[in-house]
């Protein structure tokens, strides 16, 4: 199956795509209605405006470093996955996806790496709890938040990865506890990014990891924005031969083209130039 990922409604109904997601919410904090036509996306704990607006909200490091544009490593601020009154807006608005189509993809879930939180909630709420060792604290304030998520998504619930299989990297990282959240989760998304593509050994090594470290399907999202479409193509054909599906992000013109030609080269005693 190949599917559109897109902030456009209109090119949800392009009928070369197979399945389509639509940005509710994402990183920069922008906002838009849920729609019906296609599978509505979320970013949960990565809000630039939200962290603007109320810099408290986000984690803290070891070293008291909060996790903002301003640190080099990070390409948008976090929000604290422990903040109650920001983890409820956000499945308020997974409840608001839910109501206008079933299927609902949960991104951005999780701590930004392995030093934070040390904000004062944090350090008092593993203080008080009954974990010895804070990576499992950390696991499990993820996990419970998406277990709440996922009981609101009557249909599947798509969860993104970052895109790293290193045994062991995204525990310690992100405080993702992949078995846990395979409870709850019907499907991985692991978007494989780059601007052209020319090269894909990299795409093929990380794609097979992920086959060998999941349960659960994934996905894999190729970015589509003016990357040459024989490339697109190769790109495409490398992840299928491990993903469930394969999405194509932010270029649903590109992507079309990419997905035409496929099928065209696909039958059998017609050739094209």
């Amino acid at each position: 199956m190949f599917g559109v990922v897109t902030r456009n409604e209109e090119e949800l109904d392009w009928p070369e795509f197979d399945a389509g997601f639509y940005e509710v919410k994402d990183v920069t904090g922008r906002s838009a209605e849920p729609v019906a036509e296609g599978v509505n996306m979320v970013s949960c704990f990565g809000d630039n405006a939200a962290v603007e607006a109320n810099p408290d909200l986000a984690p803290v490091s070891d070293a008291g470093e909060r996790a903002t544009r301003e640190r080099p490593y990070f390409d948008w601020a976090y929000v604290c996955p422990t903040r109650e009154d920001y983890r409820e807006g956000v499945l308020e608005i997974v409840s608001d996806c839910a109501e206008v189509n079933p299927d609902v993809r949960l991104d951005d879930v999780g701590f930004p790496r392995a030093e934070y939180c040390y904000c004062d909630r944090c350090t008092e709420r593993f203080e008080t709890s009954d974990f010895e060792d804070r990576s499992e604290w950390r696991a499990e304030v993820v996990t419970e938040f998406v277990a709440e998520a996922a009981d609101r998504i009557p249909g599947k619930t798509y969860f993104t990865l970052y895109p790293d299989p290193y045994p062991g990297h995204l525990y310690e990282r992100a405080g993702l506890d992949l078995d846990a959240l395979s409870e709850y989760v019907d499907e991985f998304v692991v978007p494989l990014y780059d601007m052209a593509y020319t090269t894909t050994y990299w795409l093929e090594t990380i794609a097979s990891g992920f086959e060998e470290l999941l349960d659960v399907p994934f996905s894999v999202e190729l970015y589509a924005v003016d990357v040459d479409v024989d490339n697109l193509i190769h790109a495409a054909e490398v992840a299928e031969a491990y993903a469930e599906n394969v999405l194509f992000g932010y270029d649903a013109g590109n992507a079309r083209a990419a997905l035409r030609r496929m099928k065209a080269e696909s039958r059998d005693g017609v050739s094209h130039e």
